[in-house]
């Protein structure tokens, strides 16, 4: 005689109380995996592994289930777990959002970056001249911006290129900034120069292709002053994240996070502006997110609605490059404005109702 249906409903229930108990310890035993693969730096994900589980419990496979439903039950299982090690990651490392919910905001000399507000950050690619840098800041001055960029130390593509004027080009930048009240940022590309760069400027900027120059993340996690982390030309925003966390968990939680562009087969820009990198930084991290305008297009027509673009996305600020006279300029000579086309582009950003200024 079969059983009552009830019966064997309780049995269902019963053992379906006993698999998730069997999920949750599976869980546990999963979680501390994870745990050991940080601490060694391996992968969390091992195909070979998957691959010899799936196929001992194919062999053991009693039925009624076919080999290939049991494998999808597992697979789900292992897809599950997976995703189980990778939030735990998430969770642990000092930049997340769910490390620390509420936004970082960052003073750089009495301009708050991070917060309800926004920043615009501008100057030219290199420091070449006094007169070069102090013609900028005084626009700068002049249109209200607090923040000018510079750069000392030029890393090219080419050897050829020119490469900065160095030290001489950061106390260029503090005099200039000293005397026109401004913050200054400048590019740092060697760990020993940290320490230089605490006595001249005001924000280390780490570019696009140091982002995972891993020594140099670690000295600047050790600087007493902010520093401003581009990510790498083909970085995946969780490599961009990671390098991040160099800086942080090496003692400097003042990390700001800007998105140059990346690298793709498009030819119409310098580089492919990630707009979508700003609202997943934001949600992923609660470090300060901006925009450079200038690297990720590489022209000056479109500077204007990616700026719109870049705000509109959540970003909480914008950098573009100003030379006195782009057309001389030592490098990134067609992708500089002017100070006219500065002050144009300046004042459709502040018409357009995006930009909240401190």
């Amino acid at each position: 005689m079969s059983q009552p249906l009830e019966e064997l409903r309780e049995q269902l229930d019963g053992i379906n109380h006993e698999l998730l108990k069997l999920l949750n310890k599976r869980a546990e035993i999963v979680r501390s995996i994870g745990e050991i693969k940080d601490k060694q730096g391996v992968p969390k994900f091992d195909p070979v592994r998957e691959r010899a589980m799936l196929e001992e419990l194919t062999r053991q496979n009693p039925g009624p289930f076919k080999d290939a439903e049991v494998k999808h039950i597992f697979k789900e299982i292992f897809k599950a777990s997976l995703n189980l090690q990778e939030e735990d990651h998430k969770q642990q490392l000092l930049v997340s959002r769910k490390k620390q919910p509420e936004n970082t905001v960052i003073d750089v000399l009495g301009t708050p970056v991070g917060g309800g507000s926004q920043v615009m950050i501008a100057g030219p690619c290199s420091v070449e001249s006094y007169e070069q840098l102090r013609t900028v800041a005084s626009a700068l001055k002049d249109a209200g911006v607090k923040v000018m960029r510079g750069g000392a130390f030029k890393p090219r593509t080419s050897p050829y290129d020119f490469q900065g004027l160095g030290i001489e080009g950061l106390k260029m930048l503090k005099e200039v900034a000293a005397e026109f009240g401004l913050a200054t940022i400048s590019e740092i590309v060697h760990p020993a120069h940290i320490e230089l760069a605490e006595q001249y400027i005001d924000v280390i900027q780490i570019g696009a292709r140091n982002m995972q120059n891993f020594e140099l993340l670690k000295a600047a996690g050790e600087a007493n002053i902010p520093v401003l982390l581009k990510r790498g030309i083909a970085a995946t925003l969780e490599e961009f994240v990671h390098a991040a966390e160099y800086i942080a968990v090496n003692g400097n939680s003042r990390v700001m996070l800007i998105e140059r562009g990346i690298r793709t087969y498009e030819k119409w820009t310098r580089n492919t502006l990630d707009i979508s990198a700003v609202p997943l930084l934001k949600q992923e991290t609660h470090l300060p997110v901006l925009v450079d305008v200038s690297h990720s297009t590489g022209r000056k027509d479109i500077l204007l609605p990616c700026a719109k673009a870049a705000l509109a996305a959540g970003a909480d600020g914008i950098m573009v490059e100003v030379h006195p006279e782009p057309q001389v300029a030592l490098s990134d000579a067609a992708q500089q404005l002017n100070i006219p086309q500065f002050q144009e582009l300046w004042e459709g950003i502040r018409l357009s109702g995006l930009f909240k200024e401190a």
